[in-house]
């Protein structure tokens, strides 16, 4: 269908997704705290991917670490991730979406959007809940909007299984007291940036001078917070395929790496897994990043464009061995990732931007 507007956007969103696709595997656990995230052993270093309800309600959440969340919630059941597991449950339920014959934009594994331009989106929103729930036993919340940003705020108001409409009519009466970091887009940084300003409230970045935000965050984004304040944006949705920029890896070592040469040894691996990724896709790589982590817990990110896009493993891991010239000596490392950017299937040689955004995942 492509690109169009409507009157109504909906965002639907798998409740607790990892968790839940487990539970239908291991009914048993029902009502029981379940995490999930590495490989299960709460004694690992490793962070949550997903925790159930019952696990989140003492204060376990995405990105916790494993061993934080097993003093916090010391009779949970530890899992495993299975990405192919999800990956097919996430399938699933996109092909039941499209069967309801609208247009569907994929977020990830577990959200998307949906257009509608009828009377009642609250009834359309239960229909798609009903079939969803219906062909895969998931159970989702729809947030209706008359934005993309509306309806993606309203979800987290309709959680678990709930439906929520939020608008141009309500959306100060709902959003205007809350804290900026509450909005979609707004991380703990930029809500920090924007405090500096005595901007603190979405009611107050609404109000903001558009000139103090172009001076903070630039031309682009400072127009962005301030319409994002406003919860102002386009209701379009887009069903156009997703085309990944690239592909990375990476791995959190159970022990420190303190030397160079366990250091090289773990890269040369991981920029094999990335090419291997982007040979998959048969498209060449035209930058390459690097992530490294420093104990305790400190990150440092670099990337590189190659002089030209290559499909030569040698080529994509010498570019990132030069690239770990930047590690500093004599510091233990915990973390390393290798991510490779790919040319577009349609750009020129020289690579370029890429497509869509990367879709969010992990959000339940």
């Amino acid at each position: 269908m492509g690109s169009r507007a409507f009157r109504w956007v909906l965002h639907v969103d798998l409740d607790q997704f990892l968790a839940a696709v487990e539970l239908l595997r291991r009914p048993e656990l029902a009502g029981r705290p379940v995490i999930v995230g590495g490989r299960g052993d709460p004694s690992e270093r490793a962070v949550v991917s997903t925790a159930s309800y019952e696990a989140r309600a003492y204060g376990v959440g995405s990105g916790t670490p494993l061993r934080v969340a097993a003093r916090k919630v010391p009779d949970a059941v530890f899992l495993p991730v299975d990405r192919q597991a999800y990956d097919d449950a996430s399938a699933h339920v996109m092909e039941t979406l499209r069967g309801l014959g609208t247009v569907v934009e994929v977020l990830g594994w577990d959200e998307a959007f949906l257009g509608y331009d009828g009377e009642d989106p609250e009834a359309f929103a239960r229909r798609v809940q009903r079939a969803v729930l219906d062909a895969t036993a998931l159970h989702c919340s729809v947030g209706v909007g008359d934005t993309r940003v509306r309806a993606k705020i309203a979800t987290g108001f309709g959680k678990p299984a709930g439906v929520y409409r939020l608008t141009a009519d309500t959306w100060f009466e709902v959003m205007g007291q809350r804290p900026t970091a509450d909005l979609w887009g707004v991380g703990p940084k930029v809500s920090k940036r924007l405090a500096a300003h005595d901007i603190r409230t979405v009611a107050q970045l609404a109000a903001a001078d558009d000139a103090v935000l172009v001076d903070e965050f630039g031309p682009r984004l400072g127009a962005w917070y301030g319409q994002l304040g406003r919860g102002q944006g386009a209701a379009v949705v887009d069903d156009t395929p997703w085309v990944a920029r690239g592909h990375g890896r990476e791995t959190t070592f159970q022990r420190n790496l303190t030397t160079t040469e366990q250091v090289v040894a773990a890269l040369r691996e991981l920029a094999a897994q990335a090419h291997a990724d982007t040979e998959a896709e048969g498209r060449a790589v035209f930058r390459v990043g690097l992530k490294v982590r420093y104990a305790p817990f400190f990150t440092r990110t670099l990337s590189r464009k190659l002089a030209a896009p290559t499909r030569s493993l040698e080529e994509v891991t010498a570019a990132v061995l030069d690239l770990a010239a930047g590690i500093e000596p004599g510091r233990e490392v915990r973390l390393l990732g290798v991510r490779a950017e790919m040319v577009l299937p349609d750009a020129g040689a020289d690579g370029g931007p890429g497509s869509r955004g990367a879709p969010a995942r992990g959000r339940a």
